[in-house]
């Protein structure tokens, strides 16, 4: 029985340390690829803020996740104004498309 205990007791630690590392917020991500120093999730900085692009591409299907996760990467130019995004090349493309649902989720929920 002792052992049974002993068990479940390693078992319920890997289990929490799994979810404590699935649970890297996108925000987390955002800053650890220095997103934030240009873009805030509310406040227009250099680029503008990330919830005000998730409200523009907000409930225009899946392909909008590739759309943005391929602008994160290639960069762009005139979408949001004369300041140019830089190619992100250092973000890996399994992160960009994090990145891209994340900022998406930033959108409000419909009513």
């Amino acid at each position: 029985m002792h052992s049974i205990r002993s068990l479940l007791a390693v078992a319920a630690s890997l289990l929490a340390a799994g979810a404590a590392q699935a649970q890297t917020t996108g925000l987390e991500l955002a800053k650890s690829k220095a997103c934030m120093a240009c873009h805030q999730v509310d406040v227009k900085r250099v680029g503008p803020p990330l919830a005000s692009v998730a409200e523009r591409y907000a409930g225009q299907g899946d392909a909008m996740v590739d759309y943005l996760a391929g602008k994160i990467r290639s960069g762009g130019r005139g979408t949001w104004g004369a300041v140019p995004m830089p190619a992100q090349t250092h973000v890996s493309p399994e992160d960009a498309r994090l990145l891209a649902e994340w900022i998406l989720s930033l959108a409000p929920a419909k009513k």
